[in-house]
């Protein structure tokens, strides 16, 4: 037992050490302003907590750290190991304890979520602010609007803000639905919706058919698939053979989806499989979820070790964490390893050694694997909170080998890099970034709007924004960049050095990103005449430039888009005889994008902007129609 010199609370804590019961539950680590620094469960409450205050010299340095600070222990006994295992998790999700290793927080993640309304609604987001059911969370955007287009073509669903009611009359028991227009929308007239804001659709209808939304997400395939088979041959027996047509349609779209994302045999039904790496600071859990020989999705997450756990340690908090998080129906979890504080009552454990689920844990692990190099390149590169000295060493030898690579004066610790966007010349566009020691420097980012060049022309674009940006530095007598880095081949390179040598009279070195067909980085141009730089698509050296590109490309995209959307506004709306910037304001304000505002009735544009301009709008809109 440890003395007063290690935890000055010592005899205190040796008295409430007699009073713990040897039942399993969960225990409470407290420090001396009463915040919970740790919470753990046990099959025997009392064997495990004494264990922190023996063998003290055996213990590592964090959980050294951890009874150190330890002031009070508090306890909750309960019927089982798996309401041990359940309480414990929404105590670490409720305190945060400083100790505990816990998921990275996944609002950043994209979801899939059936609004909880009258009429439901299948919803993008990325928080939990809205009520209703959620489905993900889905590592990449791509997988889950690809999985939005399969559903959009099988099921209609309304997709508008309107805040639609049910109402059931107390007298006659006859529903109704309430807040809907007097006519439908154009989803409507396209056939992506079937109306039931103004009842071309019935309440019990469009039920059924988020019903089968749902049961899609969740995997339920072979389900839907009998119960369409069924459908459709009632349509044929009563001859109505062009809904059976449709039905037909869907059947065959639905079973073209299975049968491109069943990976194993379709008898494994239902199924979470998990495998795990680690370092001595990190773990990297990737889940995948299997309904039908399908994967439904595949999610991994970086943990931060607090107490130095095993992989099997970190399992036990994960494995319920996830199953609970993404609403799991398996009874079945694959794991590489046995999990001894993960109860088989509350998920059957399968260690396979060949088959299908060996195929399935195999496939988790090449997905984790590939995730653990991803965040070890992007602290490395990108976070500078995070990265490690080792790494901080490792980004400045990329940076000597630029140096040596490229032949420059002096270290290439600031590259600044151009971009241009635009649409058939319209709204262009130019995004800049800087990277400071390798790592994005957003406060150095600037935006600029093509001023003197009519018509898409990319060279002349680039050419008047190096111009904007070097001419001002030198006259501000600011530092230049050590490397301008421009996004284009030759044409643009040369562009640059006419334009800082001859005009400017400057000296920055310059050199060229090229893409390939696929619009993916492919080579490092440099010189005049410019030379390829070889540098294999493995080399962190490439990637860093990869990112570098990629980055001033998502900058300059995304200011083109607000600016085209400001432009949009200025066209339709004010373009309209009689209707100015302000009315314009209003009623986007009210209405949200000038796509509502065409759809609005004569009355709802009234109360917006008054009756007369109200008029002019429904009119212009009107004869569009």
């Amino acid at each position: 037992m440890i003395d007063s010199s290690i935890n000055p609370n010592i005899e205190r804590i040796v008295v409430r050490l007699k009073t713990i019961p040897e039942n399993p539950g969960v225990y409470q680590h407290l420090d001396a302003s009463g915040t919970v620094i740790y919470v753990g469960k046990a099959r025997n409450l009392q064997r495990r907590v004494s264990s922190y205050f023996s063998h003290y010299d055996d213990k590592s340095a964090k959980i050294k750290m951890l009874v150190r600070n330890i002031y009070d222990i508090r306890v909750t006994v309960v019927a089982t190991e798996v309401d041990a295992l359940l309480l414990e998790n929404n105590l670490i999700k409720r305190y945060k304890p400083r100790y505990n290793s816990m998921l990275k927080d996944d609002k950043t993640y994209p979801y899939l979520c059936i609004t909880q309304e009258d009429f439901p609604r299948l919803l993008f987001t990325r928080n939990h602010n809205i009520k209703g059911q959620y489905f993900g969370p889905y590592p990449h955007q791509t997988i889950m609007r690809a999985l939005q287009d399969i559903i959009r073509q099988l099921f209609s669903y309304r997709t508008c803000n309107i805040n639609l009611r049910w109402e059931v009359s107390p007298t006659t028991g006859d529903g109704r639905v309430v807040g809907g227009g007097t006519r439908p929308c154009m989803k409507y007239q396209i056939g992506l919706c079937k109306a039931p804001c103004v009842g071309l659709q019935s309440r019990d209808d469009y039920l059924r058919d988020i019903e089968n939304i749902r049961r899609i997400l969740k995997g339920d395939f072979g389900d839907i698939v009998d119960d369409m088979r069924q459908q459709m041959m009632a349509l044929a027996d009563a001859l109505r053979f062009e809904e059976a047509e449709v039905m037909r349609r869907r059947i065959r779209l639905l079973e073209e989806y299975q049968s491109r994302s069943t990976v194993v045999d379709t008898k494994v039904k239902d199924v979470d499989v998990f495998s795990i790496v680690s370092d001595e600071r990190y773990a990297y859990v990737n889940i995948m979820r299997i309904k039908s020989g399908s994967i439904i999705y595949s999610f991994s997450t970086e943990i931060r070790k607090q107490l130095d756990e095993s992989d099997s340690d970190i399992l036990s908090t994960v494995v319920p964490e996830l199953h609970q998080r993404t609403e799991s129906t398996a009874t079945e979890v694959v794991v590489p390893f046995r999990i001894d504080d993960l109860p088989d009552e509350y998920l059957h454990q399968n260690i396979p050694t060949q088959g299908d689920r060996k195929k399935l844990l195999e496939l988790s692990l090449r997905n984790v694997t590939a995730y653990q190099a991803q965040c070890r390149h992007q602290r490395a590169l990108v976070d500078p909170d995070e990265a490690a000295s080792s790494e901080n060493r490792r980004t400045a030898h990329l940076l000597e080998r630029i140096q040596r690579a490229l032949n420059l004066p002096t270290l290439p610790v600031n590259i600044e890099c151009f971009d241009n966007s635009n649409i058939q010349g319209a709204f262009p566009v130019a995004g800049m970034v800087r990277f400071t020691n390798g790592k994005p420097n957003r406060k150095e980012y600037r935006t600029f709007n093509i001023k003197t060049v009519e018509g898409p022309d990319d060279y002349a674009s680039m050419a008047e924004v190096v111009y904007r940006r070097y001419k001002r530095l030198s006259e501000e007598g600011k530092p230049l960049p050590d490397l301008l880095i421009v996004d284009g081949g030759k044409g643009q390179m040369e562009v640059a050095r006419e334009v800082i040598e001859d005009q400017l009279h400057l000296d920055i070195p310059i050199a060229g990103l090229a893409k390939d067909d696929n619009h993916r980085t492919a080579e490092l141009l440099y010189g005049f005449p410019p030379q390829v730089v070889g540098l294999r698509p493995t080399d962190p050296l490439f990637h860093l430039l990869e990112q570098i590109q990629n980055e001033v490309h998502r900058f300059a995209i995304t200011f083109h888009k607000k600016q085209r959307s400001r432009g949009t506004i200025r066209t339709q709306l004010t373009d309209i005889p009689g209707i100015g910037e302000k009315t314009a304001h209003d009623l986007l304000l009210k209405f949200g994008s000038v796509k509502q505002v065409k759809l609005q009735s004569l009355d709802d544009l009234a109360a917006a902007i008054g009756p007369a301009k109200a008029k002019l709008v429904y009119a212009f809109f009107a004869e569009e129609k």
